[in-house]
């Protein structure tokens, strides 16, 4: 039993025939709704004018930094750390004082035991915590995120 095939001069594809040796082959454009219109992709690389030609991945003031940030975020801190709260001292005195202590012996370094290291931790870890909040808080407001 001999199979049939179909000539080679032909092909059929997407319900059409279209002759390989004569005619050079038409470019179709297929449309659809769930199919976007064809847009060039545009390279970030070589948009002119992009960050003075340059390409950056942030824009270019990312940090955004503000003096009142910085201003209100260390009253915002020293404040409430001043509270005496810990038997009777607060968290700015304890430290401070520990900077006093650890001075008196200068030349050497503080041991690693001492509280000079705890309360360097504690006070600065806050005033990190409050300034991160700050420039959120601050810049959420002005760029109405909030």
């Amino acid at each position: 039993m001999a199979a049939t095939f179909p000539s080679p001069s032909t092909v059929v594809g997407l319900g059409s025939t279209t002759s390989l040796s004569s005619t050079p082959a038409k470019k179709t454009c297929l449309s659809s709704g769930f199919l976007k219109s064809r847009v060039t992709a545009r390279n970030p690389l070589r948009l002119a004018g992009a960050s003075g030609g340059k390409f950056t991945c942030f824009e270019r003031n990312w940090l955004r930094r503000d003096f009142n940030v910085i201003g209100f975020g260390l009253i915002g801190w020293i404040a409430p750390s001043s509270i005496p709260a810990i038997d009777g001292k607060s968290l700015t005195g304890l430290f401070f004082e520990s900077i006093g202590t650890e001075l008196a012996h200068f030349p050497t370094p503080p041991e690693l035991t001492s509280q000079f290291w705890l309360w360097l931790v504690l006070w600065h870890l806050g005033l990190f915590i409050t300034l991160t909040f700050g420039q959120i808080g601050f810049k959420g407001r002005t760029d109405d995120y909030f």
